[in-house]
């Protein structure tokens, strides 16, 4: 059985900093009391200081009309060369700040915002953590995967790695 180890505050935004960011591409769930939820993979442009998780979005998009009735949301981070898992609830707020989006932007983003980080139809989502839940190994891919294999052969339990609430206090 792997090892629990809840994190808070300041170690809890470095973990989410960290695995959010190694993984990139989340999928981000609006919609989630219906079933099925809406789902889509959206890259995170940053975790701030806070914890807060920033991703860029078309003013006029189907999210952002989902997040304007309801703004409770999921996002699933999976990195799997590293054998990495997230999984965030939070409330999201649409933010059409020039400075924040100049500050954001990459050269990847034309790709969707053609004109250019002067695109007006530019926004951002602010995904602010309520409660999240992270499963990481102790070892890098391979150990964790000969760990696993020697478990399977001998019928010993294979310790499992960490995983663990995250709470940023003031988040609740």
């Amino acid at each position: 059985m792997g090892d629990i180890k809840n994190l808070i505050n300041e170690a809890a935004i470095k973990k989410i900093q960290q695995l959010a960011m190694d993984a990139d591409i989340a999928v981000f769930a609006t919609n989630i009391l219906a079933i099925p939820a809406t789902t889509r993979p959206m890259s995170t442009q940053d975790v701030d200081d806070d914890g807060n998780l920033w991703f860029m979005s078309r003013i006029d998009s189907n999210k952002n009309k989902e997040i304007a009735r309801d703004n409770r949301v999921q996002l699933y981070y999976s990195n799997i060369s590293n054998s990495e898992y997230l999984t965030i609830y939070g409330h999201a707020e649409i933010i059409l700040d020039r400075d924040k989006i100049e500050e954001l932007w990459t050269p990847i983003a034309k790709a969707w915002f053609t004109e250019g980080k002067d695109d007006p139809s530019i926004s951002l989502i602010k995904v602010q953590p309520i409660t999240a839940y992270y499963w990481d190994t102790k070892e890098n891919k391979v150990v964790a995967l000969l760990k696993t294999a020697i478990s399977a052969l001998t019928g010993k339990e294979n310790d499992g790695g960490v995983e663990g609430s995250i709470t940023i206090k003031n988040s609740i």
